[in-house]
């Protein structure tokens, strides 16, 4: 029998008592986990910090952080749409926002349904770039991590752990 933890819930505008279950924080712990790879990719790209970017192709230095991936993509199928897109000013800057937006929303919990709908296209994009996939006719991680960020804001996974119960985000249905 699952261990549970009383938890306010909001259901068509009623605050409701509803048991917190072990799933609610497995869920929780998919979200935070899922908004740090946005957010590191931020923090490494910004900074250099020499896991994916070395500190002379920081954004901070100068460098792209699209370029990298982007002009790796010239021989896929949409590689032409793609390379043209590499380093341009402000593609670098929409790319980063939304890494650091998406990341802080998951990690927070508020958000998540913007940060749903921003990362997903992220996502996609990304998965588009890449076609045609070497390991898999379509399916690759980038179609799973969005499937499970609309699934996270779906569930409103950011009341556990998150502050995605606090009375502003529960009054506020973008917030949320």
């Amino acid at each position: 029998m699952a261990t549970t933890i009383d938890k306010p819930v909001r259901y068509a505008g009623v605050d409701t008592a509803e048991r917190r279950t072990p799933a609610d924080y497995v869920w929780a712990a998919a979200r935070i986990s899922i908004g740090w790879v946005f957010l590191w990719a931020f923090l490494d790209k910004t900074f250099g910090w020499g896991f994916a970017t070395p500190a002379a192709k920081a954004w901070i230095n100068g460098g792209s952080p699209t370029t990298g991936f982007l002009k790796g993509t010239g021989e896929n199928a949409l590689g032409g749409f793609f390379s043209a897109l590499a380093g341009q000013v402000w593609v670098d800057w929409l790319f980063m926002a939304g890494l650091a937006g998406v990341g802080l929303a998951l990690v927070l919990g508020i958000g998540t349904r913007i940060a749903a709908g921003a990362g997903t296209a992220m996502l996609l994009l990304m998965w588009a770039a890449e076609l045609p996939l070497t390991t898999n006719p379509f399916m690759d991680e980038h179609i799973i991590y969005a499937i499970v960020i609309i699934g996270l804001a779906l569930a409103g996974a950011g009341t556990t752990l998150g502050l995605g119960n606090l009375p502003v985000v529960r009054r506020t249905p973008w917030l949320q």
